[in-house]
């Protein structure tokens, strides 16, 4: 099987933007299987209709789509060989109601020490301007640090935390435009964010988050400000998807 890579300019840019769009698409197959997978989550929950956080909690079946041999290979161009999966979510974003999300970044909520994650996003149906796709601020990971984050409990958002507005330029941002199938790489600490879905389409996303089995996950971390029904970080899986642990310190719960 031929291994997927980024170009140096991809390769480049995720250094310098802290995000790519790869030369890689999912099948339909696959495409049509996560939409099934999905289907069949909503019905158990109907409370997921338009975020789900932890899939990995309530169905297996999207280790199959994280385990995608095309997927690792580009995760380890920028993460290194040793890699663990510790997250899946989904932004299912319906026709006419789907949440926005706030400007922030990922490290915000995720008690991971060294902090690093790449995260695949998976576009299940075409993501445009139209539906809310993802919006980034390019370069805005390259501090390394986590910015101040405010509280937003306001209804119709997916996530609860935002960056203030004095902390970046939002007239910078770029849309991530992606057709059904293709997928994108960001940056623990890059800026980011989507508005509302007002149009007649579904805007679907599916993320894969990965990190390097340098940094540990710690499970004993508390977040008071986590939204009643969510569920807790502490009580996020592990699974070893390439190499070896190399902290020593993370305890998985499958290695492949």
């Amino acid at each position: 099987m031929t291994s997927i890579q980024l170009t140096n300019d991809q390769l480049n840019q995720y250094q310098e933007q802290g995000f790519v769009i790869p030369d890689y698409r999912v099948s339909a197959a696959l495409l049509a299987d996560i939409g099934q997978a999905h289907g069949r989550l909503v019905n158990r929950h109907p409370e997921f209709n338009d975020y789900c956080a932890a899939l990995l909690a309530y169905d297996l079946w999207f280790l199959n789509v994280a385990r995608e041999p095309a997927i690792l290979d580009l995760v380890c161009q920028v993460l290194g060989p040793d890699i663990a999966l510790w997250n899946c979510s989904f932004f299912a974003k319906p026709p006419k109601v789907g949440s926005a999300t706030p400007w922030h970044q990922d490290g915000e909520y995720w008690p991971i020490t060294p902090l690093a994650t790449c995260t695949v996003w998976i576009a299940i149906d075409d993501s445009t301007t139209h539906n809310g796709c993802l919006q980034v601020i390019p370069g805005s990971h390259k501090e390394r640090r986590v910015a101040h984050h405010a509280v937003n409990d306001a209804p119709g958002l997916a996530l609860n935390r935002e960056l203030t507005a004095d902390q970046f330029d939002a007239s910078q941002a770029v849309d991530i435009e992606l057709k059904a199938g293709q997928i994108s790489l960001h940056d623990v600490y890059l800026f980011h964010g989507s508005e509302a879905n007002r149009s007649n389409h579904a805007r679907r996303g599916m993320t894969l988050r990965y990190m390097p089995t340098s940094s540990v996950y710690q499970h004993e971390h508390n977040d008071p400000q986590r939204r009643p029904g969510r569920l807790d970080m502490a009580l996020r899986t592990l699974f070893l998807m390439r190499g070896c642990d190399r902290s020593g310190a993370n305890d998985f719960c499958m290695r492949y």
